[in-house]
């Protein structure tokens, strides 16, 4: 994970990078790299990977929004903070999907619970996962899976590139696909709630025309936890 800074303020830029050391330390992980910029130019001009990046608005220069659209055009992956006192550019900000606006002066709990949720967020994008078959061991982001499917013993799983026959069980698959993405609407389905298109109180669609049983039962806790994927992205 690689963590960038742009902001013109040096001492928003300290103020960030403690914050940013403190929650590493609290969650007993190493600090990835930060690497920091006092204007977006020459952010832009970094040839380095854009993981998490922490972004101002009000600069000399390029302003924010404009920095914010090039970065995503190039990465869309990339989570970006908007960090600023001028909440009249939240709409704009919004347009291009950035993960949060966290205003100035910065609460260093907000801050620790949104980075909670990025670096959650970034696991998921980031994390590979093996898919087990009687020919091999294929290994696939966990993005990637859009369902697990039990039929009797035979437990499929469709991804986006092509389906696979697991030879594991669907616990196998409860206990090691990310539990903040991934939810089992019914003893034979196992979701990814990135993929989710629609669904009601019988079933759930999803990317490649997919679908799933969604027993009754657990329609108040997968709307729930659809909603809260849903928070946590934007």
């Amino acid at each position: 994970m690689r963590i960038l800074i742009c902001d013109d303020d040096a001492l928003i830029i300290e103020q960030l990078q403690k914050y940013i050391r403190n929650f590493f330390e609290n969650i007993s992980v190493k600090c990835p790299e930060m690497v920091c910029f006092s204007d977006g130019e020459s952010l832009l001009a970094d040839k380095g990977e854009k993981d998490i990046l922490f972004l101002d608005i009000e600069m000399p220069g390029m302003n924010g929004i404009y920095v914010g659209k090039e970065l995503k055009k190039k990465n869309d992956k990339i989570i970006i903070f908007i960090v600023t006192s001028y909440s009249e550019y939240l709409d704009d900000a919004m347009r291009f999907h950035v993960f949060r606006y966290l205003s100035k002066p910065l609460a260093k709990q907000r801050f620790f619970r949104n980075m909670k949720d990025a670096v959650d967020l970034y696991n998921t994008m980031t994390v590979k996962i093996p898919v087990e078959t009687k020919q091999g061991v294929h290994t696939l982001p966990a993005s990637s899976v859009i369902a697990v499917e039990a039929q009797g013993r035979k437990v499929t799983v469709h991804t986006t590139l092509c389906d696979f026959e697991s030879i594991h069980n669907m616990q196998y698959w409860l206990e090691l696909l990310p539990k903040n993405r991934f939810f089992q609407t019914h003893r034979s389905f196992i979701i990814n709630l990135e993929h989710v298109t629609d669904f009601d109180r019988n079933l759930v669609h999803m990317s490649d025309n997919q679908s799933a049983y969604l027993t009754k039962r657990k329609y108040s806790a997968f709307k729930e936890a659809y909603l809260l994927y849903l928070e946590s992205t934007r």
